[in-house]
């Protein structure tokens, strides 16, 4: 069987990584790149470098990666479908609901494969984190909290934090979970003299009743990526810069010291970090939507779902705007 044959379109900071894997990837010929402004980071490998979305469709391709700005992924998206291209576009699907509905609509309507780059569902500490809640093994959740936080991107000018970096913990948490977001409450703030917010605090409840809890900034030379999941038996931490996984334990030893006794609703048990392995988790979701292409098993982010995310995220920013809690639709 032939190889597909793959484009790329965008050349920037992620861009570059989607051409490094691309051109590696087993079943798969990466044809061609396309950015209006050239390949400034050379990773075209000797591969002609285009300038639109329309000389890549040209190029004769079978699937494509979009790693453009959030503003301009409607018009190259759309364009793809037109032409019956299967198409990943990076998060957040777009820049707004209406707009991630149009692609949805189009990738359904020509019965093409559709899919999100929320590369942070392919970590394997939320990989392993996944499959141990599907199999009970914190019993019920209570609640998720992520922390996600570092120094400005400088590549990042058409959307703010929310937008951007908590998109991905809106995925991570109501896919690692499987239960939807029902309502979020928020406060954002622009302490960097941008246009856009660079610092969010978001509380979430799920459809299930885990509360879930969201700090993500632009502010900290501190970089952080962590999932804390609770549950009836105990705790998952997954560190998503490390791939890390480790359960603390509800102790069975009970607290004799009355003090401390009083103000613990659990006791401390035993803490184990889990040997896992650590694929890298682009080429993971490259091999999915590969996969998906190939009308083979597979697991990819689904338009729906990368709709399902921006409409969050906006419900997160309307939030605060007004100082209110925006109830969700069931999804």
């Amino acid at each position: 069987m032939a190889n597909l044959r793959a484009g790329l379109i965008g050349l920037g900071m992620m861009g570059r990584h989607h051409a490094r894997v691309l051109a590696g990837l087993e079943g798969v010929d990466l044809v061609a790149v396309a950015d209006p402004g050239g390949d400034q980071h050379g990773v075209a490998g000797g591969r002609p470098v285009l300038s639109s979305v329309q000389e890549l469709i040209a190029a004769g391709i079978d699937y494509c990666m979009v790693a453009v700005p959030t503003i301009y992924h409607e018009d190259v998206g759309l364009a793809l479908a037109e032409a019956g291209v299967h198409t990943m576009i990076e998060k957040p699907l777009a820049q707004d609901t209406p707009s991630a509905r149009k692609l949805a609509d189009a990738f359904a309507a020509n019965s093409l494969v559709g899919a999100v780059g929320h590369i942070e569902r392919y970590n394997p500490a939320l990989q392993s984190a996944r499959a141990r809640l599907a199999a009970g093994e914190l019993g019920s959740l209570y609640q998720v909290t992520t922390r996600r936080q570092g120094p400005f991107p400088a590549r990042i000018a058409d959307v703010g934090v929310v937008k951007d970096l908590a998109t991905h913990d809106i995925d991570l948490t109501a896919w690692v979970t499987q239960q939807p977001f029902t309502s979020v409450g928020a406060r954002t703030a622009t302490k960097s003299g941008r246009e856009f917010e660079d610092l969010v605090a978001v509380t979430g409840l799920l459809a299930d009743g885990t509360v879930t809890n969201h700090l993500v900034n632009w502010l900290s030379p501190l970089k952080e990526r962590v999932t804390i999941i609770t549950g009836e038996r105990g705790t998952f931490v997954a560190d998503t810069l490390t791939a890390d996984l480790t359960f603390y334990a509800n102790g069975l030893v009970q607290t004799t010291w009355d003090d401390i006794a009083k103000f613990r609703g659990v006791s401390e048990g035993d803490v184990v970090r889990f040997a896992i392995a650590k694929p890298e988790p682009l080429r993971i979701e490259h091999e999915q939507f590969r996969n998906a292409v190939l009308g083979k098993e597979c697991d990819i982010v689904t338009l729906e779902q990368g709709m399902t995310t921006v409409a969050v995220a906006e419900a997160v920013i309307e939030s605060a705007r007004t100082g209110r809690t925006i109830d969700l639709p069931r999804v």
